[in-house]
């Protein structure tokens, strides 16, 4: 796929992970997480929505795409030995989604919309993720996201 139709964030999990919220799932640039935060499954970003391009923004404004979150997780300590672990979530674009957010990104099992959603409509929610790439995040876990349009 072409670089106009992918995303890429790096960021890191953080010890207050829990994964536990049952409607949507937020990474966010903001390097600290309270315990009531229970939908971010990682902080320090180092992309936003508002950093995404042109051309991925508006492939994404089509309510008939679909949207792909790929988080890849190296488990703490493994320094590479260990197979990633990966959790893919899928959802649609919507003409709504504006991207505007300086913050965080996040994915909504809803059609809601404001300027953090980057897709609606997703088959899981942060409750939904796999609780060993929860388990490693809450150790601190680095983490990639890829966002694809298709």
């Amino acid at each position: 796929m072409d670089d106009a139709h992918t995303e890429t964030v790096r960021a890191r999990g953080h010890e207050n992970v829990r994964g536990e919220h049952e409607s949507t799932f937020e990474v966010t640039s903001d390097d600290w997480l309270t315990p009531a935060g229970d939908c971010i499954l990682a902080v320090d970003a180092d992309r936003t929505p508002a950093d995404f391009s042109a051309e991925f923004v508006a492939a994404c404004r089509d309510r008939n795409t679909t949207i792909t979150a790929r988080l890849e997780v190296a488990p703490v300590g493994s320094n590479g030995e260990a197979e990633p672990l990966v959790e893919t979530i899928t959802g649609r674009g919507d003409p709504e989604l504006t991207f505007e957010s300086d913050r965080s990104l996040v994915g909504r099992t809803s059609d809601y919309v404001d300027d953090r959603t980057v897709l609606v409509e997703a088959d899981s929610a942060a409750v939904d993720v796999d609780r060993e790439l929860v388990a490693a995040l809450a150790e601190g876990a680095d983490v990639t996201l890829t966002l694809t349009v298709e």
